[in-house]
């Protein structure tokens, strides 16, 4: 007998009793930042309703997961997760591609797979992947929305989280609401940022700072078809959207839930600080950001409670604590530690530990509950962005200090061996960032390029000991693909017209299958750096000092070149001790007791300790 339209209905609201009892406990906050942010009843109204459909259209192996989750809200903080960073056409040629390497992935130990940028865009106007031309369509080279929702099945099947970009600040200028903005309707002009002249952009030039200035100058672009200027805060083609308007906020947020409906665990935030502009500010971090990353994150606790928020904030670790939110009204789940990958290649030119040290100490104070992402190398520049006011009690002057390590990694200063080039150098200001991937910077391009056996070794070193003190941190580490097996830089970017003038494709180069063959040959450069990388990871899985929520504190090593971390959880307590120097050291730890060597199994005494060139240990003290 068929249902009633009462018994459909009541049988409906017992499959949204979940639903609504999340619904239930948040929406009185919910509504109430947003009406202060947007003053509009009605499409407040549209959102929930929304809301509603997107969590009635979640897969029943999404929601599981959803309240499996729930219940552990610590599921993420766990010293078990190895991340990895990864261009799906360089890495496997497309979704498809990604999926039948998933083996490979497990091997390495890769439990987190970040996928960069995939959706739609316009070829030579992409920005990498972030000029985003249809939030719901793949790039049509790399797969569809079937093979995306295939991969991260297959992932989950095989306890693998996937992780995907959310660039919620622009979009292109070939998106549809830009190509109807162009057309001059009023109602898509709305949702971006127009101008008849140049009045408001000057006054936004005078206090906003520019992100690239020297391959895109200004934080305008006229459009003719309308005669106006529209704000362009990264590049000319990328348009950035209009959060005053709140038709912007809801169709993004459905774009994001529409992407967690996908199976997507994680959904980086890009360029969070940027997402609200505001006259006579530098259009960061402003107050009504944390308000829409709140919502978010309220709207997400609602509909997908699996799915975690990654921000994008490239800031020093104290300075990126407001985007965690508070315990009570918490904003992103994890935040990038940038500032310390800046301050490990610092460490690596200088051979000076004190500032890495002091950015440890900072880390190590924040709340527990706060999860960085830890990293040595990812598909962007590295940006010199370090605590110049501690530096200059140094004695370190800011632009002549940046010179010399963009120098160093070039190997032109420093007794440098590595091999990297400059991006968006600015010849006023003479600031520049770095690209490179970590075997180039260490040393393993030159070292193989010269047929010197004694620098490989040591640049493999070099290489192994940053990815150990990488491990030593609390967080996720994540890899870049091709670091597993010392991939270097590939030049083949300069052939390209469309890529030619971004060194950042210096190390966005294509993952050589040929070479990850050789993994497991203990002759061979990749199967010496996988091996021991692999070494690390499986100690970091195995002992619960190396948890989130354990105690780290550094100590005096009586060396700069030297740094020395502790751990400590459930009674067990570790060292980790680092030599960023070439040349060989003795320190002073000064620690009792027995500790026996985490790699080795060998005793190795922490009162005074002998140190190799690049030389680590991890040690576990001995407990009767």
């Amino acid at each position: 007998m068929a249902m009633t339209k009462d018994e459909m209905s009541s049988k409906l609201r017992g499959k949204l009793k979940v639903y609504d009892e999340r619904l239930d406990e948040r929406i009185d906050e919910l509504k109430w930042l947003y009406i202060e942010l947007y003053h509009n009843d009605w499409m407040f109204a549209e959102l929930i309703g929304q809301m509603e459909l997107f969590y009635g259209d979640r897969l029943d192996e999404l929601k599981k997961s959803d309240r499996y989750r729930e219940a552990h809200p610590d599921w993420y903080e766990k010293n078990d997760k190895l991340g990895m960073m990864l261009y799906i056409d360089n890495f496997a040629k497309n979704l498809r591609g990604v999926k039948k390497k998933l083996s490979y992935l497990e091997e390495a130990g890769v439990n987190v797979l970040h996928l960069m940028p995939f959706l739609d865009t316009v070829q030579g106007e992409s920005d990498g992947g972030y000029a985003v031309k249809d939030f719901r369509t793949i790039r049509p080279d790399l797969g569809d929305m079937e093979d995306l929702s295939e991969l991260t099945t297959a992932c989950h099947k095989k306890d693998m989280c996937v992780c995907c970009d959310f660039v919620m600040n622009h979009t292109s200028d070939q998106h549809e609401w830009a190509v109807k903005a162009r057309t001059g309707d009023g109602e898509y002009m709305s949702r971006y940022f127009f101008y008849e002249n140049d009045e408001i952009p000057r006054q936004f030039d005078a206090t906003v700072p520019q992100v690239f200035p020297v391959t895109a100058p200004g934080n305008f672009t006229w459009i003719p078809e309308v005669n106006h200027f529209v704000m362009t805060s990264f590049h000319p083609y990328q348009w950035d959207l209009n959060y005053r308007n709140p038709r912007v906020f809801n169709e993004m947020v459905y774009n994001f839930l529409y992407l967690a409906n996908r199976g997507i665990d994680i959904i980086r935030i890009d360029a969070v600080p940027y997402i609200w502009k505001e006259l006579g500010t530098t259009c960061r971090n402003l107050r009504q950001v944390h308000t829409i990353v709140r919502m978010l994150r309220l709207i997400t606790e609602i509909v997908c409670p699996g799915v975690l928020l990654l921000g994008e904030v490239v800031m020093a670790p104290e300075k990126v604590v407001p985007y965690f939110g508070t315990v009570e009204k918490p904003e992103c789940h994890m935040l990038y530690n940038v500032t310390t990958m800046a301050s490990i290649w610092h460490t690596v030119a200088t051979r000076d530990t004190r500032l890495l040290r002091r950015q440890l100490d900072t880390v190590a104070a924040l709340p527990k509950e706060y999860i960085f992402l830890n990293y040595l190398r990812c598909h962007d520049d590295i940006g010199w962005g370090l605590d110049y006011g501690y530096l200059a009690e140094q004695g370190i002057e800011e632009v002549a200090h940046k010179k010399y390590l963009n120098d160093y990694f070039r190997g032109v200063a420093g007794y440098s061996n590595a091999r990297g080039e400059t991006y968006n150098d600015d010849p006023i200001t003479g600031d520049a960032r770095m690209c490179g991937t970590t075997a180039s910077l260490c040393g393993i391009e030159k070292a193989g390029f010269e047929d010197d056996k004694e620098a490989m070794a040591k640049a493999i070193d070099l290489d192994v000991m940053l990815h150990a003190y990488m491990l030593m941190q609390s967080g996720i580490p994540i890899l870049y693909s091709g670091d597993e097996i010392g991939q270097v830089n590939d030049y083949t970017y300069k052939e390209d017209p469309e890529r030619a003038e971004d060194s950042r494709y210096l190390h966005r180069g294509k993952f050589h299958w040929e070479l990850e063959r050789k993994r497991n040959s203990a002759k061979s450069v990749e199967g010496r750096v996988f091996k021991r990388i692999r070494e690390l990871e499986k100690i970091r899985t195995e002992h619960p000092a190396f948890l989130a929520s354990a105690d780290v504190w550094t100590v005096n090593t009586f060396d700069d070149s030297v740094l020395c971390v502790g751990r400590y959880q459930d009674g067990e307590k570790i060292f980790g001790v680092f030599n960023f120097s070439e040349n060989d050291k003795t320190i002073w730890p000064g620690e009792e007791g027995a500790y026996r060597d985490m790699l080795t199994g060998s005793l190795t005494p922490m009162k005074e300790m002998n140190l190799k060139g690049y030389e680590f240990h991890l040690l576990r003290e001995e407990t009767t």
